[in-house]
């Protein structure tokens, strides 16, 4: 098994070397899985649990103070699953694997989803918020209740990036999945592109890919599919490389993605500051 593993494409973190032992040890331990799907879950939940990453414990808040996870997976045949707006849910990539195997559905979100990784023996009631969190959250002035006043709160605040993501075959099939807990103060309930296939994530006969940065404009641009589209031209590092480059042109945005082929080879970039990655191999 092949596998690549991402942490986000964003701004410096305060421990790089400690990042870089997770993905590593996540990109190792993933690559001893049977199948490409359990190897993505397997590579992306460590990072669900770790506060270093966004995505589930220690993720970004929303205006209301609570942390909404969201994930997609795909697989090179077409299968697809998401999950968002879960509240209290860490793992939300095995969520979203949960609704590809198991409904007919692309999609499910808020407290059905919940209640479907309940079902599932999937964990809830996880305390997302951390000392760290609940810190910058409070500094930030949190606004009053209502619309009106959450609205003008977001539209000074939201920003940032981050996200986790992998991509893993096995020669003949391939699995892609990302998980977030999307950007720092937006509105209550905005869901980003990490759900949406072909914006943050996406797998073909072609290969797979993990995007990762600023999901508005990943979303408008669907990245994930672009960078796979680009196997038809160029190897999986060409193909990173021109879909970031047309995704700057194109939207001004700031994104990372992480591509592989059926053949192992994998690509990635960033017009981000840093965005630390990590590979492990079984064969």
């Amino acid at each position: 098994m092949h596998v690549a593993v991402h942490g986000g494409a964003g701004s410096p973190s305060e421990a790089p070397a400690d990042r870089q032992r997770t993905l590593a040890d996540a990109a190792a331990t993933a690559s001893g899985a049977d199948a490409p799907l359990d190897a993505v879950r397997a590579a992306v939940r460590p990072l669900e649990r770790d506060p270093a990453f966004n995505a589930g414990v220690g993720g970004a808040v929303q205006s209301d103070g609570v942390v909404r996870t969201e994930a997609g997976v795909m697989t090179d045949d077409g299968v697809t699953g998401a999950a968002a707006g879960l509240t209290g849910v860490a793992r939300a990539a095995d969520v979203a694997a949960v609704v590809a195997r198991e409904t007919p559905h692309l999609l499910v979100a808020g407290d059905p989803a919940v209640e479907l990784a309940a079902a599932s023996g999937i964990e809830t009631g996880v305390e997302l918020l951390t000392d760290g969190t609940r810190r910058r959250y409070a500094e930030a002035d949190p606004p009053d209740r209502g619309t009106d006043a959450h609205l003008d709160w977001v539209r000074d605040r939201f920003g940032g990036t981050d996200t986790v993501g992998a991509v893993a075959t096995d020669g003949e099939r391939l699995a892609a999945a990302t998980s977030t807990a999307g950007r720092w103060f937006a509105l209550a309930g905005r869901v980003g592109d990490v759900p949406q296939r072909g914006a943050g994530f996406f797998a073909d006969d072609r290969g797979g890919a993990s995007a990762t940065g600023e999901g508005e404009a990943i979303a408008r641009f669907g990245l994930a599919r672009r960078a796979v589209e680009l196997l038809d031209t160029f190897g999986p590092r060409n193909a990173a490389d021109t879909a970031i480059a047309e995704f700057e042109a194109e939207t001004g945005g700031r994104a990372g993605v992480l591509v592989l082929d059926h053949e192992g080879r994998v690509g990635s970039e960033r017009n981000t500051a840093v965005m630390q990655t990590a590979r492990g191999s079984a064969d």
